[in-house]
């Protein structure tokens, strides 16, 4: 049987507008970005004459819409298109850019119209850093947004009622190049005549959300000192570069407790397993960017173009594996510490070409799945954001 042909839709409140969507999820694949596409479908008698415009753009939020510092406002929009969709500025063939497209206009009759936008190749992923669970208020996050509405002018005040707005993520996937990541190191103390010597490796550079990681370990032990614990940890790097450059270091999977006498070895294989399940009620952990209240994972690594300057990508997320062996001292402990950078992605996913997929379009509208364990943003988005669609009146059967 062929893969389904899902379609997303919403529409506003006044029926005037709305949104069908083949997907929401556009891959950048650091040389070219999946382009946005989808059909707007229009009620005239509701429009009373005015125009219909689509927008796609990309906010980097770090705090609440409705609190400014100085006149300051908490967020930053990183990238603003606008086109108008009705009347149409060209013809209605000529707008149409993907079979499934073509497909919703032969569907959704003759008040329907394509839209399309490229993403330029200077922006982020989609990513969030976690709240804290009784945090109220937008958290930090980097956000796509697709906006239909209907106004006199695109300049003019946008009524929530004649809006419709719909939240899209911009994903990579791992690479399919995958080498070796190791590391070792040796540490002469004072009063021991050999050292102390650590090696740890990694079989891959690129692991997949929700994969255990096994790392190899081998201490050798050779001086007088005492190694009283051996902590291994995966630590996840955030950097906010648009702002402030700052970095948010948090470890998100930890195993330790082993130890190594004098003259000793350690060999083991150490299973890791970085999982969101395990780090809910930790502040600051960077996410992928999720679509409404629907689940989501820890942030994947962020992999750039060349050239691109990394201040305007908002968060850059990094990860490491983190080896600490605790020395016992007279005085106080010292530790011998090294770092093994990976980097933690989805999966490509197995590509379906259009041809195979079923001619029949399923509709499906935007449902809560509400993330266990997070705050959801205040109900009073439900408006602007929430997933509420006009249900199938505007889907027409087939003449």
């Amino acid at each position: 049987m062929s893969p389904k042909n899902v379609v997303f839709k919403k529409i506003c409140k006044d029926k005037s507008v709305g949104v069908y969507m083949g997907r929401r999820d556009f891959v950048d694949r650091v040389d070219s970005v999946d382009p946005v596409d989808g059909v707007i479908v229009i009620d005239r008698e509701a429009l009373q004459g005015r125009k219909v415009f689509v927008t796609l753009s990309c906010t980097f939020r770090y705090g609440r819409d409705d609190v400014d510092v100085m006149g300051v406002a908490f967020r930053r929009e990183l990238y603003l298109s606008t086109r108008q969709v009705y009347p149409p500025l060209q013809d209605r063939e000529q707008g149409v850019h993907t079979r499934t497209q073509a497909k919703l206009l032969r569907k959704l009759g003759d008040d329907s119209y394509p839209f399309f936008f490229e993403f330029p190749d200077n922006l982020p992923c989609s990513v969030a850093m976690q709240p804290a669970p009784h945090d109220d208020g937008k958290q930090c996050a980097v956000e796509f947004e697709v906006k239909a509405f209907s106004a006199e002018s695109q300049d003019e005040k946008i009524r929530k009622r004649s809006s419709v707005k719909l939240m899209i993520r911009k994903v990579q996937y791992g690479p399919e190049s995958q080498g070796v990541s190791a590391v070792e190191i040796s540490r002469d103390f004072p009063v021991s005549d050999k050292p102390l010597h650590v090696m740890a490796r990694l079989d891959k550079e690129v692991f997949y959300h929700g994969e255990t990681m096994k790392l190899h370990l081998n201490v050798v032990n050779n001086s007088s000192k005492n190694v009283k614990n051996v902590v291994v940890s995966v630590d996840q790097v955030a950097t906010v570069v648009l702002y402030s450059n700052d970095s948010y270091v948090k470890c998100v999977a930890i195993e330790e407790g082993d130890t190594v006498s004098p003259g000793a070895t350690l060999e083991k294989d150490i299973l890791l397993l970085p999982l969101l399940a395990n780090n809910r009620e930790r502040r600051g952990i960077a996410l992928d960017g999720k679509l409404k209240h629907e689940d989501t994972n820890l942030a994947s690594s962020s992999i750039v173009k060349s050239g691109v300057l990394k201040e305007v990508l908002g968060i850059m997320v990094s990860y490491k594996v983190t080896v600490k062996l605790i020395i016992a001292g007279m005085m106080s402990s010292s530790e011998v510490s090294l770092e093994l950078p990976f980097k933690l992605m989805h999966p490509k996913p197995d590509t379906v070409k259009e041809s195979e997929m079923e001619e029949e379009l399923v509709f499906q509208e935007f449902k809560r799945s509400y993330l266990r364990g997070m705050i959801g943003d205040d109900d009073d988005d439900e408006d602007e954001e929430g997933n509420v669609s006009g249900g199938d009146d505007r889907a027409p059967k087939e003449k």
